[in-house]
């Protein structure tokens, strides 16, 4: 049964429901509720809720939850996850799994509370220091915020890295219908944590737990990032997401994410109904984002229109993917406004012009047209021969049977 709940609560819900017994945060606007409802409900279920001292505090915790085994998760805005970007970094090179919520607001600086998209930079390059990656998701809708949560446990855990859910403060403080009672159930192939430091007691096999992303030798320490790699390799193969819309004859194809691709997908069926081909492209994994998937629409586009609620950070990857082949045009709002229907509904017109026949569909019409009179005369010959002999026939007949 639906139930009506506002985003960041139903984050903090499939979270519980997902395993999670830890949550460690610091409030920061428009995510605040995340952490609100966490310290009502996880001590209903036998977790943990702390209100650390700071975003940096927090993230660290969630380090030694998270290297001790545990479902742990924080949360925060901009510049709070700015603020936890140095333990994002450790826990990627410790390799400790964990889940990091960002409810995106304006910027630079303090910016403003109002939603934006502003962060795609940090989470998508990895926003700390030295070389690494977060499988970052990108929900559209309250429901998909649910889902995408309890997914990002199950990848965090399956490769042992941090997990982004990126989310502007639309989706934090809308309220939509929920599914919440579809049991949660972890993937199969989830291994066991043999490698947490949960207190275990020592074996020949294993003396020890050792979480750690320090290494004095350059070598090991190369060999240990070239192994990361190959596991950022390995998501990039499997844990790739997207949705297409209209795009099976797109001449112009819009890239948009989030609650902002709700808005393009009003745009693009106004667009459609007056004869523009359109369709959408919605990256739901920013990173590995779907480059691929949108080299495909190169068979139809000539135009793409990517729109953000940034100055155009996104508009880089599709660059990117479509390899110079096809212009890439940018519309963006900023600070806190949102692009409205009919702002990207002018920007597509400036893109396309509505379906007409062109002289290639008139000639094949014509040539049809042609065929059909040849036919046409054809069967009638065949008529007028066939009566001409049915009357030449009866007429014998009747000669006959007058003698």
């Amino acid at each position: 049964m639906k139930k009506l709940m506002k985003g960041n609560e139903a984050i903090a819900e499939a979270a519980i429901q997902a395993g999670c017994k830890f949550f460690f945060g610091y409030p920061s606007t428009p995510q605040n509720e995340i952490p609100e409802y966490m310290s009502r409900r996880l001590p209903e279920v036998g977790g943990c809720f702390l209100q650390a001292e700071s975003e940096v505090a927090a993230i660290n915790m969630v380090y030694g939850a998270g290297g001790a085994g545990a479902r742990v998760m924080t949360s925060s805005s901009s510049p709070g996850i700015s603020l936890k970007q140095e333990g994002i970094s450790y826990l990627t090179g410790a390799e400790v799994p964990c889940v990091i919520v960002n409810i995106m607001r304006g910027g630079p600086g303090l910016g403003g509370i109002q939603p934006a998209q502003s962060d795609y930079y940090q989470a998508t390059r990895g926003g700390g220091h030295g070389d690494y990656r977060t499988c970052v998701l990108a929900p559209a809708s309250v429901q998909e915020a649910v889902d995408l949560t309890q997914t990002a446990f199950d990848i965090a855990d399956r490769y042992r890295n941090p997990v982004m859910i990126l989310g502007d403060g639309m989706i934090g403080q809308m309220m939509e219908p929920v599914d919440m009672d579809k049991p949660y159930r972890p993937a199969v192939d989830l291994a066991d944590k043999t490698w947490a430091a949960d207190g275990h007691e020592p074996t020949p096999g294993r003396p020890r737990s050792l979480i750690n992303s320090l290494y004095i030798d350059p070598k090991v320490l190369e060999r240990h990032c070239q192994r990361l790699e190959g596991k950022y390799k390995k998501i990039t193969e499997n844990e790739c997401r997207w949705q297409e819309e209209l795009l099976e004859n797109a001449e112009v194809v819009v890239v948009a994410y989030g609650t902002t691709s709700r808005i393009v997908r009003s745009a693009i069926r106004k667009c459609r109904e007056e004869g523009y081909r359109v369709g959408m492209l919605r990256p739901i994994t920013l990173w590995p984002f779907p480059s691929d998937a949108i080299r495909k629409t190169l068979r139809t586009a000539q135009q793409y229109l990517v729109v953000e609620m940034s100055a155009g950070q996104m508009v880089d990857d599709v660059r990117l993917a479509v390899e110079g082949q096809r212009p890439v045009h940018f519309y963006g709002r900023m600070g806190g406004m949102v692009p409205t229907v009919n702002e990207i509904v002018e920007e597509i017109k400036k893109l396309a012009v509505p379906y007409q026949k062109t002289l290639a569909d008139l000639a094949l019409e014509n040539t049809i047209d042609e065929k059909l009179q040849s036919v046409t005369e054809a069967v009638d010959h065949i008529l007028q021969r066939t009566r001409q002999k049915l009357q030449a026939t009866g007429a014998a007949g009747k000669a006959t049977k007058d003698a």
